[in-house]
């Protein structure tokens, strides 16, 4: 069945990411300091942001999702990605918004969370995608992909957005 195809995908990837490792982290560490022991505006004004960064990145994650699934034909997961290439919605801005996503969230857990091991693992993670994509993602989406991604590499950024969409030739 379809659904389980992506169910599999987000409990193996993005859910160990953004909930699994951060809930063994505060459970090892004992390390939850709401606001970091911020005063009360200060606390508050770190768990708002923190709560923007959580919505915006779960926002990116879902939607990049539902794109890898309708016009990719596949998942988020490197053993059954999308056959075609996604160059639709947020694609159209930047290339790595799922992954973007996943760092919004993690961000938004360490800025609600004041837990100093869910600040590291986010440092690691955002290290990790920031060497992984460009060293190997992205040579594997140029082979897979040829002249598209090419044409699509070299419009629209891996990180920073665009200011306005980019449109795939005809």
């Amino acid at each position: 069945m379809q659904i389980w195809r992506h169910i599999k995908a987000v409990l193996l990837l993005p859910f160990m990411a953004t909930v699994a490792v951060p809930m063994g982290l505060v459970a090892v560490f004992d390390g939850v300091n709401v606001g970091w022991g911020q005063d009360p505006t200060g606390m508050v004004t770190l768990i708002t942001i923190g709560s923007s960064a959580l919505v915006i990145g779960l926002t990116l994650f879902v939607s990049t999702h539902y794109l890898f699934a309708k016009i990719g034909k596949g998942t988020l997961a490197p053993w059954d990605a999308p056959t075609n290439l996604v160059v639709h919605g947020v694609y159209r801005y930047v290339r790595n918004p799922m992954i973007s996503g996943i760092m919004f969230m993690l961000t938004g857990e360490t800025l609600i969370l004041g837990c100093l091991p869910i600040l590291i693992w986010t440092m690691l993670f955002v290290i990790g995608n920031v060497v992984y994509i460009p060293l190997i993602e992205e040579p594997i989406l140029a082979k897979r992909f040829g002249q598209k991604y090419d044409v699509y590499r070299s419009n629209v950024p891996r990180w920073i957005p665009r200011l306005s969409p980019w449109s795939a030739p005809n």
